[in-house]
């Protein structure tokens, strides 16, 4: 087992006095592999902007811009946090949803990362590498003969 120890003390993360965002740590190992990598990032980018309501209220310009998507990109990976009960979307709001429950006796067994001490702590690098490595494969999968 991994032994956590801080590695930079003066540089531990603190919630700022006001305005601060979370992922619920069921996110990643209930909900990360459906999505595609641009569902992943706007996802993310949702979760770091909204309030404590977890709402938030980004026009499509600047969310391309700031994602570096063109806009049918955007609104495919908007489309599919819909489909997914991730966010409600009312524009010029939306909100990131709480997490939809487990269908009963149908949760995942754990990976080996969530059975470390961590329990469910992922860095984001992490994330990110797995999700694009996936889609790579997928796409290398379909285009086999």
């Amino acid at each position: 087992m991994i032994q956590k120890r801080i590695l930079v003390r003066d540089r531990v993360r603190v919630p700022p006095q006001t305005g601060w965002s979370w992922i619920d740590r069921r996110f990643v190992p209930e909900q990360s592999e459906r999505l595609s990598r641009e569902a992943l990032l706007l996802y993310f980018f949702l979760c770091s902007v909204a309030d404590q309501h977890g709402l938030s209220f980004y026009g499509d310009t600047t969310l391309t811009a700031r994602l570096r998507m063109n806009a049918a990109a955007l609104s495919q990976a908007r489309d599919e946090l819909l489909s997914r009960d991730l966010i409600a979307h009312q524009p010029p709001l939306v909100q990131v949803l709480s997490l939809p429950p487990h269908p009963s006796g149908q949760r995942r067994p754990p990976t080996p990362r969530q059975t470390s001490a961590g329990q469910g702590l992922f860095q984001l690098r992490d994330v990110l590498r797995e999700a694009v490595a996936r889609r790579r494969g997928d796409s290398q999968n379909q285009e086999a003969p």
